[in-house]
């Protein structure tokens, strides 16, 4: 049987062993975190623990990580602490930023063709109304893999009065993420996009209030009530300690290995972001006129697991946004691809998406059995 391959590490990384067993060892024993016997004493043991390592991983005082339930809750907390400020955002944001921050009416800071975030017209929309703001702005796109000038952003925003908040759930486990460095107000991060179980996040501040979201009982210190997951938490932990960013250097090689084959096949692919840094993980591009949604599944169907765009969209394709907001067209929009590796992909992986995209690309009249 063809041994399946796993492309989409943007959409979910798979569990790390050591996260595994953090979440079993977990599991295995019983306490209520805020409870104070033993019992109590040792699930707290295990977050505060998680704590530590996520705080260290980013360069963030301890007491300023609040643990949520992924990056959704995380995003929703940081737009919902900003009071009376107004917002900003980029047009190529998660929709986890973007639906809540249109539905406020936020401003929406427009792309180069590359998608990188233009800072002129983050520039002229601090300077046309005299609120003060909340800007967010991503590290790296979700799509593209684009990485943004946060640290430039956020001092922008600084010299008018605003705050800034970052999205880094893809950037976290596969480039440096530095709290101070980038300059960020508050900081959003997903555990299962760098190994941790899905259903744990967190949001982190650098000194900046969080009003909670959640009201009830007084834990994450009175700013996300709940009886934390400590399970899932100390499976974040375990994940963000064992993270080795020299790791990415070679899943960079084998995402510029299959970038160049497929431009070396067909020039005319258009590669998303391709002119500008991007995470080293991440693949965005678009060939052809076949659907997105047809693509996925013909790769699908040959053991290849790919995107098309965002994955967080209840399992239906729709053209991408991103790809809009740099503008291009509707068409190239609704058939780009996204391919995104880790650490377990291999050369064999590369070899096999060629030969698989190459039947799926081929005239009908061409088409071959796969092997």
């Amino acid at each position: 049987m063809q041994r399946a391959i796993y492309m989409d590490w943007n959409a979910t990384a798979p569990v790390r062993p050591e996260a595994a067993r953090a979440v079993l060892s977990a599991l295995e024993s019983c306490g209520n975190p805020s409870s104070v016997h033993g019992f109590g004493r040792d699930a707290r043991k295990r977050m505060e623990e998680a704590r530590i390592n996520l705080a260290s991983r980013v360069g963030a005082k301890v007491e300023n990580v609040i643990f949520t339930s992924g990056g959704t809750e995380a995003n929703m907390l940081a737009l919902a602490s900003r009071g009376d400020r107004r917002l900003i955002v980029s047009a190529i944001e998660h929709d986890s930023v973007l639906k809540p921050a249109l539905a406020a009416g936020a401003a929406v800071i427009n792309v180069d063709r590359s998608g990188v975030v233009d800072l002129d017209h983050l520039r002229f929309l601090l300077e046309q109304d005299a609120r003060p703001a909340l800007v967010s702005l991503m590290l790296a796109n979700n799509e593209t893999g684009v990485l943004q000038p946060v640290a430039e952003a956020a001092e922008l925003a600084h010299a008018h009065g605003a705050l800034l908040h970052c999205d880094a759930a893809q950037a976290l486990g596969r480039i440096g993420v530095d709290l101070a460095a980038l300059g960020a107000d508050l900081l959003t991060v997903s555990g299962h996009k760098f190994g941790a179980p899905q259903g744990v996040g967190a949001l982190i501040t650098n000194g900046a209030a969080v009003s909670a979201l959640l009201l009830g009982g007084g834990q994450e210190r009175s700013r996300r009530a709940g009886t934390e997951n400590v399970p899932a938490i100390a499976g974040l932990g375990a994940a963000v300690a064992a993270i080795d960013l020299a790791a990415s250097a070679n899943v960079a090689l084998l995402r510029d290995a299959l970038e160049h084959r497929l431009l070396d096949w067909d020039p005319a692919i258009v590669v998303f972001g391709r002119e500008v840094a991007r995470l080293p993980n991440t693949l965005c591009f678009s060939a052809g006129d076949k659907a997105a949604e047809t693509l996925v599944m013909a790769l699908d169907l040959a053991g290849i697991a790919v995107s098309a765009g965002s994955a967080c969209s209840s399992g239906k394709v729709r053209p991408s946004h991103v790809v809009t907001a740099m503008g291009f067209d509707a068409m190239k929009a609704g058939t780009a691809l996204r391919v995104s590796l880790g650490q377990t992909n291999t050369e064999s992986d590369i070899d096999a998406f060629i030969a698989a995209w190459k039947r799926i690309q081929a005239p009908a009249t061409q088409i071959q059995p796969a092997a």
